[in-house]
């Protein structure tokens, strides 16, 4: 059966026909913790997407009810999952950030935040200062939000950057540029690796290079790994095979049997004719798409039979 551990699906009850009949739903996975509801890769955002009142009382796993004074924001609707993205500050801290600078959304159009300067050539102090789109948040050490979330919660951790912009993204690398790639992801993997273990919670790594899975599966050979499509089916099944990932993050517009497939998405098709679903699920895969914004997305993708759905919202499945 594909995985019901790592984004996988669960077993709930048909609604509509009142017969009982029994259907899979896709599993919630928050991305950035529902970026598009709340302000991303924030503990708040985690929390928030956890289920949990926006308290700073990290043992507070309760959801609560709160007034007007916590700026209108009401207890989210809890994912299975959520995912973040973490890199290094030039102190080698590990923060939880997606862009590689602090201010370049958009070729500078949006400032992401109100400070500047790329991540990992700034120091952690003025990293943990700056705020995150105009919220009142501010930037997370990977540790502080991991703290924030309950371990019943499972969290899937992209590996975004080690800091460098000699990156190969969604390759599948020959022998001579995987080692390369590898020296630059190592020390970086394992200072997120000894964070991790420092907590409970149902771990999935996940990356678009290859050098970073390649570097987990060598220090940690237990921990799931997913790799995250880029442009090329080949080449995503390609590095999937070779470290038997137990998932696949494909985008939405790379699963057949939908409205979405080969259309211009972060890159288009056409692409290879390949069922990927039937593909991972005969290899006993697990398939987490990215990234679901609207019901009728999640509702094509929950047709399709995917595993897990990467979602900017909550509550996609309440139509």
């Amino acid at each position: 059966m594909a995985g019901t551990r790592f984004g996988g699906t669960e077993t709930v009850a048909a609604q509509g026909d009142g017969r009982g009949e029994q259907r899979t739903a896709p599993s919630i996975i928050a991305h950035r913790g529902f970026a598009g509801a709340y302000p991303e890769n924030t503990v708040l955002a985690a929390r928030l997407s956890s289920g949990l009142s926006p308290s700073s009382a990290t043992n507070d796993t309760t959801p609560q009810n709160y007034g007007s004074e916590q700026r209108g924001r009401r207890p989210g609707i809890g994912a299975e999952m959520i995912e973040i993205d973490v890199m290094p500050t030039a102190d080698g801290d590990v923060v939880v950030f997606h862009d590689d600078r602090l201010a370049g959304r958009d070729g500078g159009e949006q400032g992401l935040t109100d400070a500047s300067g790329v991540v990992w050539e700034t120091p952690t102090e003025t990293v943990l200062e700056a705020e995150v789109l105009e919220s009142g948040e501010t930037i997370p050490l990977l540790g502080e939000l991991l703290a924030a979330v309950p371990s019943r919660v499972g969290v899937n951790v992209e590996f975004k950057n080690p800091g460098s912009f000699d990156l190969r993204m969604g390759a599948s690398l020959d022998e001579t540029a995987l080692e390369r790639q590898k020296e630059l992801w190592r020390p970086f993997t394992e200072d997120v690796l000894s964070i991790l273990s420092d907590h409970d919670h149902r771990f999935l790594i996940s990356s678009f290079y290859e050098a970073a899975l390649a570097t987990v599966r060598e220090i940690e050979p237990s921990l799931p790994i997913a790799f995250l499509f880029w442009d090329s089916i080949p080449d995503g099944l390609d590095v999937t095979r070779r470290y038997d990932c137990e998932a696949i993050h494909p985008p939405r517009n790379m699963i057949k049997n939908t409205p979405f497939f080969g259309d211009d998405y972060y890159t288009g098709g056409p692409f290879a004719d390949i069922d990927l679903v039937a593909v991972a699920h005969a290899e006993g895969r697990s398939v987490n798409v990215y990234t679901v914004e609207t019901w009728y997305q999640a509702a094509q993708l929950a047709a399709a039979g995917v595993d897990g759905l990467i979602n900017d919202y909550p509550g996609l499945f309440s139509f």
